[in-house]
């Protein structure tokens, strides 16, 4: 293993240095399996000590979400500085999150595959998933206190559940949503009442094998006549 003072993969920033450390984790998970791999191996692995390790990660679970921890810095500094339409800026802060999730798309695809074969990552994985909906319903309830707080849980629900929906399609080499999918598809997504008045419910059935920029094109356009 490599001395303390040698941690060649920490050129750039702490956020590129983190994300290296985080490939070479889900690389050894994929090759030997999560249980099997040990915090020593990922070290070895990415050049650096187990001190330094341990510096920026918790456990070799921490590790696995790791760059989780940066996109909810980013959305919620997105929010904080968000001028405008409230329910437009939690769109738009799940429509940045997507963005940068396909700039690591091959990380974004390991993760998953790694996920689905330890129990313990896919119950953090469903605490993390949480995490991104407490964000942006927090968010909401701030800039909208007169609107019911269960109309605010659905739709931060229902963007967060459409965000991973095409997501983990990506991911699983099915289809290649982009962030116009996306954001086509959240815009179609409107706040509710929740307030026990009665109002219109819109319910969509599709192909299974029909896109998402053919599902997202065919919500907007028909909503968009309603």
């Amino acid at each position: 293993m490599s001395s303390e003072n040698s941690t060649p993969v920490r050129g750039g920033s702490d956020a590129r240095f983190r994300l290296t450390v985080v490939d070479h984790a889900l690389r050894l998970y994929a090759e030997r399996g999560y249980e099997a791999t040990t915090v020593d191996d990922i070290a070895e692995a990415a050049g650096i000590s187990r001190r330094t390790f341990f510096r920026q990660f918790r456990s070799k679970e921490d590790v696995v979400f790791a760059d989780h921890e940066e996109q909810l810095a980013r959305a919620q500094a997105y929010l904080d500085a968000a001028q405008g339409d409230p329910w437009d800026a939690v769109r738009e802060a799940v429509v940045g999150i997507f963005e940068r999730f396909t700039e690591t798309r091959e990380l974004a695809a390991r993760r998953y595959r790694v996920v689905r074969q330890a129990s313990a990552l896919r119950d953090r994985e469903i605490v993390t998933v949480f995490r991104y909906e407490r964000l942006f319903t927090d968010y909401l309830r701030e800039r909208l206190p007169e609107t019911p707080d269960l109309a605010l849980i659905q739709f931060s629900a229902a963007v967060t559940a459409t965000h991973n929906y095409l997501l983990r399609r990506m991911v699983r080499g099915r289809s290649e949503a982009s962030v116009a999918d996306l954001r086509a598809a959240v815009r179609a997504i409107a706040p509710g009442t929740a307030n026990g008045e009665s109002s219109d419910m819109v319910v969509a059935v599709f192909p299974r094998d029909m896109s998402a920029r053919e599902v997202a094109d065919l919500l907007t356009d028909r909503l968009g006549s309603l």
